[in-house]
């Protein structure tokens, strides 16, 4: 089926104004951006490019699509959108260019992550699309890090498919949770498209199907013999594990391996310091105990502070849903646009909220690195030359200026992904992403890194661009 109605109508409607005032391919620039710091976190990860690039490579709006939109009516009856219109759809060819972050990386407010540059209409239209795809998916890659760093070093696996929303929340999330973090998923499906491992137990039916405890655990271990993982709080817990141990001391299969056992609730410390004691005891001190039940960063991290036993963490409805905040506030703006004689005109929104302001130009962010960390990140117009020193005004606070010596270890973050709409960039794998999204955590000081009140990044505008914003905006009052 073609997405390419996937988008909010006034797309559809600027574009067709675009056209009927014939500056529809007068070239533009477009950069998402957004505001607020994720969860209250000091960072943010970048997933959902891929995604994003491939409903790029397949956008053609069918027959079907233009029949809809021949369909449509104004209030008065008359057709929303002229044959003329439609025809020019329906023999478009992509053409834009199109930066972006590598997924990934550390992302910070205000700083531009994807950068469309092309023909007006086009690089307009993708912005729903976009910002549907890589809020959602960059909000849960996010998540998934702070619920993988509280974790640390214990394995997270992703079981929260039951509580997305939706089929297509549900694989986005799978997909995002194993850029940010996680070892596996439960979800076969995400799993399959991904090439994500998948794990997976038992649930509290089972046990309840067969006359009791014992039977149950029996007949999983005859299941399934070399991942035999007992869920043992159906009724009793410590009576549960010590079922659990029971069966797995007469199971004579040597094919049986006694994976360990699953706690999904009550006191999840006390229990498991008493069920990690039995398993040693029974000399199964190999055998994991797994927890799950309505688990976050902090309640993984209270929990391992008060000393609990516990080796693999399942994470679902705090991870899928971002549970605490749930969107990405990013933003999707117009940056600069050619006029009539070809020359480049900056563009920017004022706003009396200053967070809503955006920054015009051609925009670009150099980050600068010491070797072991990220100091800086300091955002540019690509149209006009960089001093050295580069002096850099805090976006927070423009009292903050500072200056990075071009001696300093600096990347540049948008990467080219599309030229004269033909892909440029190599995909990495999904396990490639996630190798990268760890290596970039690792760049991040830890004081950054706090869930509560952490350290701000330095995030500013190259001195001249400060000075042109600031021009700009009196210009437009």
């Amino acid at each position: 089926m073609s997405l390419a109605l996937f988008t909010d109508l006034y797309e559809m409607t600027m574009a067709y104004g675009y056209w009927k005032q014939g500056i529809a391919d007068r070239e533009a620039v477009f950069q998402m951006h957004f505001r607020k710091w994720p969860f209250k976190g000091g960072f943010a990860l970048m997933a959902g490019l891929e995604s994003f690039i491939r409903f790029v490579e397949e956008w053609r709006f069918s027959s079907d699509d233009l029949d809809y939109l021949s369909s449509l009516k104004t209030s008065t009856a008359e057709a929303l959108f002229p044959p003329e219109f439609l025809h020019f759809l329906k023999s478009f060819t992509f053409t834009c260019d199109i930066d972006a972050a590598p997924e990934g990386s550390l992302l910070f407010p205000y700083i531009p992550f994807v950068r469309v540059r092309g023909p007006l209409w086009q690089a307009q239209f993708l912005e729903s699309v976009l910002l549907t795809l890589v809020n959602f998916q960059t909000l849960i890659a996010t998540k998934a890090a702070r619920i993988c760093m509280a974790a640390a070093p214990d394995p997270v696996v992703e079981f929260g498919m039951r509580r997305a929303q939706g089929i297509n929340g549900a694989i986005s999330a799978s997909r995002a949770a194993f850029i940010g973090g996680c070892t596996a998923t439960s979800n076969l499906l995400a799993a399959r498209l991904f090439g994500i491992p998948s794990k997976g137990t038992h649930a509290h039916s089972w046990v309840m199907a067969f006359e009791n405890e014992e039977k149950a655990f029996e007949e999983f271990a005859t299941l399934m013999p070399s991942d035999s993982l007992f869920l043992i709080d159906t009724y009793d817990t410590v009576r549960g594990a010590k079922l659990a141990i029971e069966v797995a001391k007469k199971i004579k299969d040597p094919r049986f391996s006694f994976g360990g056992v699953r706690l999904d609730s009550g006191d999840l410390a006390q229990l498991s310091i008493q069920v990690r004691s039995l398993l040693d005891r029974a000399g199964f001190t190999k055998s994991a105990i797994m927890a799950t039940s309505e688990l976050d960063e902090y309640l993984i991290r209270d929990l391992k502070q008060q000393g609990a036993k516990i080796d693999v963490w399942g994470v679902g409805t705090h991870l899928v849903t971002g549970k605490e905040q749930p969107a990405l506030d990013g933003v999707y703006k117009l940056s600069a646009i050619k006029d009539a004689q070809g020359k480049w005109v900056p563009k920017m929104k004022l706003s009396n909220q200053a967070a809503k302001t955006t920054t015009p130009g051609i925009l670009q962010v150099r980050r600068f690195f010491d070797g072991t960390h990220y100091l800086a990140d300091t955002i540019y117009d690509e149209l006009f030359s960089l001093p050295d020193p580069l002096q850099s005004v805090g976006i927070q606070d423009p009292r903050d200026v500072r200056s990075f010596s071009g001696k300093l270890q600096s990347e540049d973050l948008l990467v080219p992904i599309f030229r004269g709409g033909k892909l440029v960039y190599t995909l990495p794998s999904i396990l490639e992403i996630q190798g990268y999204g760890k290596r970039e955590l690792e760049r991040l000081p830890e004081g950054r890194k706090r869930f509560i009140n952490p350290d701000p990044y330095f995030v500013g505008l190259e001195k001249g661009l400060d000075e042109r914003k600031i021009s700009c905006s009196t210009f437009h009052h």
